[in-house]
């Protein structure tokens, strides 16, 4: 749009520019000419008035001579004199042309011959022999001397004028690409979730009535969100009243059973249930325009510091490695899932590590990130130990079915906190390796 906009106006300019310099350099070239053809006029008129007298008399010819040489000098037009019988005085030869006839009857006059330049011609009476004639020729360059000056100043204007157009619609297309721009961020803002954004109404008033009208949406949204907060709360408190109910009664049940094999396996599942029901309430009870970005990073040193006690209790080493952990300062790698989610996802993964494989078996929490602006971040928890025994947790088709006295919820809550935020999620055999990929986003101000 800016270079549109100075393409525009450089066209525009230069058309009006050209529309009016073109008639100025005419102009001045017809009044260069016009101002030599006046000087050369006096020029012979004064030399016709001074040699007068002289060439009444034949004995003061030579009066006449000096006075034409005087008034030849270098720059300057050329000036000769025709006398009555033929004889031309003055530089260079003057012949008798018609032009010369002319004038001898009385009449100065100013002609172009063919050859290029003026000629004045003003005749001189009362000479011995006839009527004399001064002649002043006038070459192209002296007709027009002072042209190309002008010529040259008539550009340099129409230059600066582009210029000066030329900035004042930079500034302009400066300021309505800004303004667009700003409103652009602020949409993008909106869209990613920040429903605190707000475009601040600037530019010309079709942009300032967009803001209005962008920020009236945004309030509109919040209001919405804010009541489906609401009903979402709701809805949530009354559901947990519900199932509370016949969770306990199950957990009652199972545990008076007689069998007591048969009590843990029904009250494992009473517990894969309830750890189901609490993840239903908890998800209802976020609203919809709550998905802050978390730094990935923080919360991976965070929850491995938290579990490292208890590595070091069952003689277990445990290793860290996030962007920048070596360096003064770490590197944040913000990923589009809440803060508690991310938490509980990397409970659930080092806990299966803690849980489920032989004690001191050595374990690693790596987050890295792929190059460029659009890349992913990548989560990886893997140990040394054995590997899942078959089936595969990480292709059950139950939730809750898995192998080795494990429910599966772990990696089931690290797949859906990775596939919800739009990421991957993987798991490799003999050493175990669970991979999880998330989006990259910048965290809203």
């Amino acid at each position: 749009m800016r270079r549109r906009l100075l393409l525009l106006t450089a066209a525009t300019t230069a058309l009006v520019l050209t529309a009016l310099l073109v008639p100025l350099t005419l102009l001045t070239r017809s009044h260069a000419a016009d101002r030599a053809t006046a000087e050369a006029t006096a020029r012979a008129q004064w030399v016709a008035h001074a040699i007068g007298p002289a060439l009444a008399s034949k004995k003061e010819r030579a009066t006449a001579e000096q006075t034409v040489e005087s008034v030849n000098g270098p720059g300057l037009p050329r000036a000769s004199l025709v006398l009555g019988d033929g004889t031309a005085l003055g530089p260079g030869p003057a012949a008798v042309t018609d032009a010369v006839r002319l004038a001898r009857t009385g009449r100065a006059f100013t002609y172009e011959p063919s050859s290029g330049g003026r000629q004045v011609l003003v005749p001189v009476h009362g000479a011995a022999d006839g009527t004399a004639v001064v002649q002043v020729t006038l070459t192209d360059r002296q007709l027009y001397a002072g042209t190309l000056a002008s010529w040259l100043v008539l550009a340099g204007i129409g230059v600066g004028l582009v210029l000066l157009g030329l900035l004042l619609a930079d500034r302009l297309g400066a300021r309505l690409v800004g303004a667009t721009r700003s409103l652009a961020r602020t949409a993008d803002r909106l869209a990613a979730g920040d429903l605190s954004a707000r475009a601040v109404p600037d530019g010309p008033p079709e942009l300032r009535l967009v803001a209005a009208e962008l920020n009236r949406l945004a309030a509109r949204i919040d209001d919405l969100l804010t009541a489906e907060r609401v009903t979402a709360r709701e809805n949530a408190a009354d559901l947990a009243h519900r199932l509370r109910t016949p969770v306990a009664a199950l957990r009652l049940d199972a545990e008076s059973l007689r069998d007591p094999e048969e009590a843990r396996r029904i009250a494992a599942d009473v517990d894969a249930l309830e750890r189901s029901v609490d993840d239903v309430i908890r998800k209802a009870r976020r609203p919809l325009s709550a998905s802050p970005a978390a730094d990935l990073a923080a919360v991976a040193r965070e929850r491995a510091a938290f579990w490292l006690p208890l590595a070091e209790d069952q003689g277990r080493r445990s290793e860290t490695v996030t962007p920048g952990h070596a360096g003064p300062a770490p590197v944040p790698v913000p990923v589009p899932v809440p803060y508690d989610e991310l938490g509980a996802c990397l409970d659930a993964l080092i806990g299966n590590v803690l849980d489920h494989t032989p004690q001191g078996t050595s374990y690693r929490v790596t987050v890295d990130t792929a190059p460029g602006p659009g890349g992913h971040a990548r989560l990886t928890v893997a140990d040394d130990g054995p590997g899942f025994p078959a089936p595969d947790p990480a292709t059950a088709t139950a939730r809750g079915a898995s192998g080795g006295g494990s429910t599966g919820l772990g990696l089931d809550i690290a797949r859906r906190t990775a596939e919800d935020a739009g990421g991957t999620f993987a798991v490799e055999h003999g050493p175990t390796r669970v991979t999880l990929t998330f989006p990259r986003r910048e965290p809203g101000p």
